[in-house]
């Protein structure tokens, strides 16, 4: 008589889609966006609880070349509770993972006068990683952030009525 365990097959259960969606949304006033690219993040097993758990922030993060590396730089993740041993400081950089030529592109853009690379969205796939939104982007004039802020109050205007 033959076990039918080992027969049986382990469903792969669809995994709980996350809702961890952490914006900078100064970045959107203060610079136009030109190109955007998805990143993922280099992280500690205590940072990715950390992010998992929506506590982090990417107000005054932007990116930078290091050897021909990507690190994003001021993006705060918070020390996780549960963790005790192997704490990070939570403002180091962090390596970005990008395809070779993508990183070729954006070093060569942002030799250009007045381009930076600021970090938009971090968020948690599908697959379960943490993926940043990175965008090429040029800063925006005192006029144009006053043109933002007429666009935003009409619209707040219309759905009111």
């Amino acid at each position: 008589m033959q076990s039918d365990s080992g027969n049986r097959r382990i469903q792969n259960m669809p995994k709980a889609r996350s809702k961890v969606e952490i914006k900078n949304r100064r970045a959107s006033f203060d610079y136009e966006f030109l190109e955007t690219y998805t990143a993922g993040i280099v992280l500690t097993g205590s940072e990715i609880k950390s992010v998992r758990a929506g506590k982090a922030s990417l107000v005054d993060a932007f990116c930078y070349f290091s050897n021909g590396e990507l690190y994003v730089k001021n993006m705060h993740i918070a020390e996780y509770f549960w963790g005790s041993w192997g704490k990070q400081d939570p403002r180091r950089d962090r390596k970005l993972l990008l395809t070779r030529k993508e990183l070729s592109r954006l070093q060569r853009s942002v030799k250009e006068k007045g381009l930076t690379i600021v970090a938009v969205k971090l968020y948690i796939a599908d697959n379960g990683y943490a993926k940043l939104l990175i965008a090429l982007a040029r800063g925006k004039k005192q006029f144009d952030k006053r043109q933002s802020i007429k666009e935003k109050d009409m619209r707040r205007e219309m759905e009111r009525m």
